[in-house]
C-alpha cells in the first residue's frame, strides 16, 4: 500500500474500538450503513455543517473538509465546512475524517489532499472513516457469507470488481477506500491491490462505472457526482427565519443571511413586495429627476 507511514497494531486497534464506541452509540450496531444518515448524525450531534464548492486550478479539490470549533461563554460551538465540489461519497467520508478531529479533541484542522499521505494524524482519520462507515468485522462477515471463505485471492478482476460496487452503493465509501479495506483485511493480494487501484472509477462510461450503474445507476451516479451544494444546516436556517419574526433582524438582513445559502425568503412562505415609495425612488432615478447624468 502506497502509504509512508503504516499505522501499528495498537493504533489500528484503538481505531477499531472508537469507531465501534461512537457507532454503537448513534444506534448504528452490525450491518447497518450509516451511508446519507450522516447529515443527520451531524445535526443530532449539534455540529454545525457549512457547504460551500471551492474549485481548485487542478483535478483535485484544494480541501476537502475543515473542522472549527469555538468557545461562545461556557457552550463550544462545533462547524464542519465541506468542500462540495469533491464527489459525493468523499465528501461522506470527509465528514467522518472531521469527526476523528474531534473524537480525539485535536481541535480546530483543516484537511489538505497534499498533507494525507505523509501525517500520521491523517491516516489515522481515514482509518477511522473507513471503520466508522464499513467495519473490518462486519466487511470480513460479507465476505465470508458470501463467498464461504476469507479469501479472495483467486477471485477474477471482473467480480471483485462488481463486488466493489454493489458495496460501495450500500454503504457509500469511494471505491478506493473500499479496495484499501480489501487489502487491510487481507482479502486480496497486492496484486490484485494495485489492479484495482489502476481502474478510472469515475469514469460512468468505463468498465466499472458501467457496472456500477447496472447494480444501483441512482445510488452509483449520486455517488460519484459532485454536489456543489452551498447552505448550512436546517436548525441555523431556521435561527435566522426566527430572528427575523422576533425582529431581531428585518428584510434586508434576513435577505440577505438567506442569499448567502442560496435560499430566498419565499422558499419559507414570505414574500416581500417592493414599496411604493422605492418604486418612486426607482423611478426618479431612471427619469433623472435624481441623477442628471449625460
Amino acid at each position: 500500500m502506497s502509504h509512508s507511514i503504516t499505522l501499528n497494531e495498537i493504533q489500528i486497534e484503538n481505531i477499531r474500538k472508537l469507531a465501534g464506541e461512537e457507532r454503537r452509540k448513534l444506534g448504528f450496531i452490525g450491518e447497518t450503513p450509516i451511508a446519507n444518515d450522516i447529515f443527520t448524525i451531524l445535526e443530532n450531534m449539534d455540529i454545525r455543517l457549512l457547504e460551500y464548492p471551492i474549485r481548485s486550478d487542478g483535478v483535485k479539490p484544494a480541501f476537502s473538509a475543515a473542522l472549527m470549533c469555538s468557545t461562545e461563554g461556557d457552550k463550544e460551538l462545533v462547524f464542519i465546512g465541506l468542500n462540495t465540489a469533491d464527489f459525493f461519497d468523499k465528501q461522506i467520508f470527509s465528514i467522518v475524517h472531521e469527526l476523528y478531529h474531534f473524537y480525539t479533541k485535536t481541535g480546530s484542522h483543516l484537511s489538505r489532499l497534499s498533507e494525507e499521505e505523509n501525517s500520521c494524524i491523517e491516516i489515522e482519520a481515514n482509518r477511522f472513516a473507513a471503520e466508522f462507515l464499513l467495519p473490518e468485522s462486519t466487511l470480513k462477515s460479507i465476505v465470508l457469507d458470501e463467498f464461504k471463505t476469507s479469501s479472495l485471492r483467486e477471485m477474477q478482476t471482473k467480480m471483485l470488481l462488481r463486488f466493489t460496487a454493489r458495496l460501495q452503493c450500500v454503504w457509500w465509501l469511494p471505491y478506493r477506500s473500499l479496495v484499501r479495506r480489501l487489502k487491510e483485511i487481507d482479502a486480496i493480494s497486492d496484486e490484485q491491490y494495485e489492479r484495482l487501484y489502476g481502474f478510472d472509477e469515475r469514469d460512468l462510461n468505463g468498465e466499472y462505472g458501467r457496472m456500477g450503474k447496472a447494480i444501483n445507476k441512482e445510488v452509483f451516479i449520486k455517488l460519484n457526482t459532485a454536489t456543489n451544494n452551498i447552505g448550512t444546516s436546517p436548525k441555523d436556517i431556521e435561527v435566522i427565519i426566527r430572528n427575523f419574526e422576533d425582529g431581531i433582524i428585518d428584510e434586508d438582513k434576513f435577505i440577505n443571511a438567506l442569499n448567502l445559502f442560496n435560499k430566498k425568503p419565499d422558499d419559507f412562505g414570505y414574500e416581500f413586495e417592493v414599496s411604493a415609495e422605492d418604486i418612486d425612488e426607482f423611478e426618479e432615478f431612471f427619469t433623472g429627476e435624481v441623477y442628471n447624468g449625460n
